[in-house]
């Protein structure tokens, strides 16, 4: 993984947070007006005041300047599946639907490793395009899949997280494990690339009904063998399918409890959606720390339903956002915001610009429990941003001259914003992505 051996320092407004503003207020985030962020061997070294850092940066740094531009830590996408990337914008259904028009359709392909490692480079390409640096992956059912997602990723060094579906019923044969391959398969991924470079390992059933109460045992001896390895699934995204999972499991007294009965609840457990939860599902999130990934796009699209962060937060759970391709229509965060935005909105809520960017990137690194080394610019932190154009657009270099306060750049950026603000992406201090100059 080559790193820049030496230094390199940016000078912009930095914006980036500390802690959760809806526990912290104002204090949460640290703004710079004209700010340099100071990166030595891929770790942040100083970010602070211009005037204050530019006494401590020795004469062999490089230092550059951007005009109209906003340094931020990277995005961190908590849910996106990479197979689903060709399908992105798939017409007409909903949920359970889509999944079988066109989802299962799509994946068989990844059985044959070069279309995976094709898919993969697409995928972290468009990724980087949009400023995102971590994210939680899903592979497919096959072990190649994720061997040719790891290897990009390797590649590009970037902190990534991904693993195999278990998937041991209601989809195709030929997408289909069993409970024993699919623990064994998982076993020598983890092996293989948990803890390599930047690389982690999530252990992946799709969802509770395409899962055997046998295979989720399995997906819960995983995470007992393998301490440090993460779970990621979908959790009561669409009300038929929370009513398929009271069906199929009829002893477990919600959705929820079907993972927490196989020991899946942790730290480390990143369930997507949580649209349709009850308090005790809530309160045993909370209990446990494990994270909900909310996915605005995704939700819309499929006419799932609108998220009530207000009442996960009431409880205390860890939420980060995700973009959910192929379900979610955008590989941007900033496209992301702008539609959790308006769901809070038809729920007669808001969503503030300050904490809409804590979700995005240090939120995001907390429910993936990385939050002491990413999702932020603090010294001593992997040195993972993106330098933002706030003129990228004629219509936001218009927009931008009338806004008076910080709050309203942001959430203009929020709103207005998408892949074209991204001038630079860089990962443990390299450029990864520059865009380019028409």
């Amino acid at each position: 993984m080559n790193v820049h051996s030496h230094g390199c320092a940016y000078r912009a407004a930095i914006l980036y947070c500390v802690g959760d503003p809806h526990e912290m207020g104002p204090q949460a985030c640290c703004y710079h007006e004209d700010g340099i962020l100071w990166v030595e061997d891929g770790y942040i070294k100083a970010v602070g005041p211009a005037e204050t850092i530019l006494n401590q940066l020795p004469q062999r740094i490089p230092l550059e300047t951007f005009a109209h531009h906003l340094i931020l830590p990277g995005f961190v996408d908590t849910h996106i599946h990479y197979p689903q990337t060709e399908m992105i914008a798939a017409y007409g259904e909903q949920l359970l639907s889509w999944l079988n028009t066109y989802t299962f359709p799509t994946e068989l392909q990844f059985a044959d490793a070069s279309h995976a490692s094709k898919v993969a480079n697409v995928f972290l390409d468009e990724l980087l395009r949009n400023g995102t640096t971590t994210a939680l992956v899903f592979g497919t059912v096959h072990p190649q899949s994720v061997d040719a997602f790891f290897q990009a990723a390797q590649q590009r060094g970037l902190r990534m997280i991904a693993g195999k579906v278990m998937m041991d019923r209601h989809a195709p044969d030929a997408l289909c494990d069993n409970a024993e391959q699919s623990y064994h398969d998982s076993k020598v991924l983890i092996e293989r690339w948990h803890g390599v470079d930047r690389l982690q390992y999530a252990v992946t059933p799709r969802f509770a009904p395409t899962s055997t109460p046998q295979q989720l045992e399995k997906a819960g001896q995983l995470l007992q063998e393998y301490p440090g390895v993460y779970l990621h699934t979908h959790l009561s995204e669409n009300t038929n399918e929370v009513a398929w999972v009271q069906a199929l499991f009829p002893e477990a007294a919600n959705y929820l409890d079907v993972y927490d009965r196989a020991g899946l609840l942790s730290r480390r457990s990143v369930f997507a959606h949580g649209i349709h939860l009850c308090d005790a599902e809530c309160a045993r999130l909370a209990a446990t720390g494990s994270a909900i990934a909310h996915c605005p796009t995704s939700n819309l699209f499929l006419g799932s339903g609108l998220f009530p962060l207000d009442r996960l937060q009431q409880h205390g759970v860890t939420v980060g956002l995700g973009t959910d391709v192929g379900g979610g229509t955008s590989f941007s965060m900033l496209r992301t915001l702008d539609e959790a935005y308006k769901i809070q909105q038809l729920r007669g809520h808001t969503l503030d610009p300050f904490q809409a960017l804590y979700l995005a990137t240090l939120g995001g690194a907390r429910a993936l429990d990385l939050d002491h080394s990413i999702g932020s610019l603090q010294a001593g932190f992997e040195a993972d941003f993106s330098i933002l154009d706030l003129h990228a657009t004629p219509l936001m270099a218009f927009r931008m001259p009338h806004c008076r306060t910080l709050q309203e750049t942001l959430f203009v950026l929020n709103t207005l914003g998408d892949d074209r603000c991204v001038e630079r992406t860089y990962a443990l201090g390299r450029c990864v992505h520059q865009k380019e100059t028409p």
